[in-house]
């Protein structure tokens, strides 16, 4: 008797493609981009040690680009899986599978790990060059703040106790968790501890081609070195103005469009306010990147980096129209 009920539930249980609307950005993104030969090169990760059989990596994965596109934390992925139907349509779960738990995707983030995501974000990369969607005519460059704690009082009153005058740079690694993070400043009063992301954007369709994370207190012209186009203009601020960063972009045979100090000889005013200008549409991408550091550590911070930027990618596909993209 009860096979037969389940049987009948089975029966009546609504299609997953009807309750997705057919403009859904999940759909558009499913329609825009290949994960399955996109993920190819992670299937060797797969075994029957890992994870529930039948979950595979391009579920996996999808799952993740879902967390970091939705600002999810593990705990709260799970659920989201498990009550949205959009998501479960997206990451190729049917309506009644069940889904994996919060403890899956953050040892699948493990076994990934920040190389492996480093050479799918570039094998990404490569296929938008391909298509034509971005290119490095003119690139814009900035970096901006990851926040691993808002508050160290904690560690300062270790640090007094321990006989330190202050907590500053050369002594946070002995009283912070998190070893790598270190003080970061931007201008003279944007003080912050944790690490800092360097970012390089495609001007033709405001696209992430390049992205790095590093300790904070590296400054933006030596980060340059991380995400610094091989060719083209390079539209930067001030603090690319200074050799070090002027150094790369030479080095790099890229021509420099960093906006001026006032005390600098060269200084045009003119060409200063048309760079701004040029520069203002894409300052928002930092804006629309969530600034807390999820994880301990550099790598974890990287890792972090990237997936938000793959996921910031796939939003900006829907909207400059990209055609599919198909990974051999």
């Amino acid at each position: 008797m009860e096979k037969q009920i389940n049987k009948q539930i089975n029966f009546f249980e609504p299609e997953m493609d009807s309750l997705v609307r057919k403009d859904h950005p999940y759909r558009k993104i499913l329609e825009l981009v290949d994960f399955a030969g996109l993920t190819r090169q992670l299937k060797f990760l797969l075994n029957r040690k890992y994870g529930r059989p039948g979950y595979n990596i391009e579920s996996g994965f999808k799952g993740l680009i879902l967390q970091f596109m939705e600002d999810l934390s593990d705990r709260e992925l799970e659920r989201y899986l498990q009550e949205n139907v959009a998501g479960k349509l997206f990451c190729d779960f049917k309506l009644t599978e069940k889904t994996p738990d919060h403890s899956y995707f953050s040892e699948l983030r493990r076994k990934i790990g920040v190389e492996r995501l480093a050479k799918l974000f570039n094998k990404f990369g490569d296929k938008l060059k391909a298509k034509g969607l971005v290119t490095n005519i003119f690139t814009f460059v900035d970096a901006s703040k990851m926040i691993s704690k808002m508050s160290l009082w904690e560690e300062r009153d270790k640090a007094i106790a321990a006989g330190e005058e202050k907590l500053n740079n050369q002594n946070i690694e002995k009283y912070s968790a998190d070893k790598d993070a270190d003080y970061g400043c931007k201008g003279n009063k944007d003080f912050w501890y944790g690490y800092k992301r360097h970012v390089a954007v495609c001007m033709r369709n405001g696209l992430i081609t390049k992205t790095a994370v590093t300790k904070a207190s590296i400054t933006d012209a030596k980060g340059l070195k991380h995400v610094c186009p091989k060719e083209g203009m390079v539209i930067a601020d001030k603090a690319y103005c200074v050799k070090p960063a002027q150094d790369i972009m030479r080095k790099n045979g890229c021509h420099s469009g960093a906006i001026l100090k006032e005390n600098m000889i060269g200084k045009n005013r003119d060409k200063d306010r048309f760079l701004t200008k040029l520069r203002m549409p894409y300052e928002g991408v930092f804006s629309r990147v969530n600034k807390k550091v999820r994880y301990r550590g550099l790598a974890k911070a990287q890792f972090q980096g990237f997936m938000q930027a793959l996921a910031f990618n796939l939003k900006r596909l829907i909207k400059v129209g990209a055609p599919p993209l198909i990974f051999g």
